[in-house]
C-alpha cells in the first residue's frame, strides 16, 4: 500500500511539472507579461529577475501609489485599451476593480499554501499585509526612552515630534485613523484622534515621507509602515519599532485581468509570485507574508497579531476627509 501511495504521488508531482512546463511554453509564445502594481519597485525586481531567469518570459512593470495604479487600470478598462495582464494592489482597489469586471479568476494551484481563510473566492491568496505602527530612530531615542504604546505619544515631549501621514491624501493615511477604534474602541478612539492632533504632529504626504522624517532625524518618530525599519536598516538607519500585541494592516492581492492579452504568461507569473521562492523576496525586504513559517528580519515579528483595517468606499472617504481636516488643521 506504501508504495502504491508513493506511486500516485510521483505521478501527481510529474503531472503538475508537466503541466507548469506547459504552461511556461505557452507563456514565452505570449513574448512577455505587462503588471500594474504599487509593490515597490525595487522589492519587484527581485521576484522579476527570478521569473525571467526561471522562465525565459519577460517581464513589464508599472509601478505607482495604489489609487494611481486603479485609476490607469479602470480607465483603460472603459477606453477598451487594456494593457495590462496583472493587477497587483491593495484588497480595497482590487474589490474595486472586481467590482468593475476588470479582474478574472484564475485557481494557481500554489494557492493551497496558504491558510483557507486567506483565499478570496474570485481574487486568491491574500499574499501579504501591510502594517502600521510606531517607528522610531534608536540614535535619537534609546529604546528605554522610546513610547511604548499609542497613549505615550500624546506625552509632552513628543509634542511636534510625530511625523504623522496625511488624512486628506493617501488612503492609509485614512484607514489607519479610521481604524483605531478596533484597538481602542470608538469612543476612546474618537477621542485619542482629538488629542493626538493636540499635540501638533508633522503632517507629511504619505507613509514613506513619514518614516523618510525619521531617517533624517527631522522627527524622532512617525506613524508609518514597518516594513522600513527592515529596508531603511539595510541602507545603515538605526530604525526600531514599538512593540504592540495587535497592530493594524491591510491586506493585498494579485489578480489577472479580464481581457489579459498575454494570458498564459500571467498565470506563469502567478504561479511563480506565489511560491515560497518569491515570497522569502518579499520578506527579506520586511514585507509580512502570510505564508506560515516565512518572515522579515524584524525581532519579533513573529509575535504580532494583525488587526485588518476598514477599506473605506467612495462616499466614506470623502466623508472622513473632511472630518480629519477639522480635526487636524482647524
Amino acid at each position: 500500500m506504501r508504495a502504491l501511495l508513493l506511486f500516485f504521488s510521483l505521478v501527481v508531482a510529474q503531472t503538475a511539472l508537466a503541466q507548469d512546463a506547459k504552461l511556461v511554453a505557452e507563456g514565452k509564445k505570449d513574448g512577455k507579461v505587462v503588471i500594474y502594481g504599487s509593490m515597490e519597485t525595487d522589492i519587484f525586481e527581485g521576484i522579476q529577475q527570478s521569473f525571467e531567469k526561471k522562465t525565459g518570459i519577460k517581464v513589464d512593470y508599472w509601478r505607482a501609489a495604489g489609487a494611481t495604479v486603479l485609476e490607469r487600470a479602470s480607465t483603460e478598462r472603459r477606453a477598451n485599451k487594456v494593457g495590462y495582464d496583472l493587477v497587483l494592489n491593495n484588497a480595497g482597489p482590487m474589490e474595486i476593480l472586481l467590482a468593475e469586471g476588470a479582474l478574472a479568476k484564475y485557481d494557481s494551484p500554489l494557492a493551497k499554501n496558504f491558510a483557507p481563510e486567506l483565499i478570496h473566492p474570485q481574487l486568491g491568496p491574500s499574499y501579504r499585509t501591510s502594517i502600521v505602527g510606531i517607528v522610531y530612530n534608536k540614535s535619537i531615542i534609546s529604546a528605554d526612552k522610546a513610547p511604548k504604546s499609542l497613549d505615550d505619544l500624546l506625552r509632552p515631549e513628543y509634542r511636534g515630534k510625530l511625523a504623522f501621514p496625511d488624512p486628506q491624501r493617501g488612503a492609509v493615511a485614512i484607514m489607519w485613523p479610521m481604524s483605531l477604534y478596533k484597538l481602542l474602541g470608538k469612543d476612546r478612539a474618537d477621542k485619542y484622534l482629538r488629542d493626538l492632533a493636540a499635540t501638533k504632529p508633522v503632517i507629511v504626504e504619505g507613509v514613506l515621507p513619514a518614516v523618510e522624517r525619521v531617517t533624517t532625524g527631522e522627527t524622532p518618530v512617525a506613524i508609518t509602515y514597518l516594513k522600513y525599519v527592515v529596508g531603511f536598516g539595510q541602507k545603515g538607519v538605526p530604525l526600531d519599532y514599538v512593540r504592540q500585541d495587535r497592530m493594524l494592516g491591510h491586506g493585498h492581492a494579485i489578480a489577472m485581468s479580464s481581457r489579459a492579452a498575454r494570458p498564459n504568461a500571467a498565470k506563469a507569473f502567478l504561479d511563480y509570485f506565489y511560491s515560497d521562492e518569491s515570497l522569502r523576496v518579499m520578506a527579506k525586504f520586511g514585507e509580512f507574508v502570510t505564508r506560515k513559517g516565512i518572515y522579515p528580519p524584524l525581532p519579533d515579528s513573529d509575535k504580532i497579531q494583525v488587526v485588518e483595517m476598514d477599506e473605506p468606499d467612495a462616499n466614506t472617504m470623502a466623508e472622513k476627509r473632511k472630518e480629519y481636516r477639522k480635526i487636524f488643521f482647524q
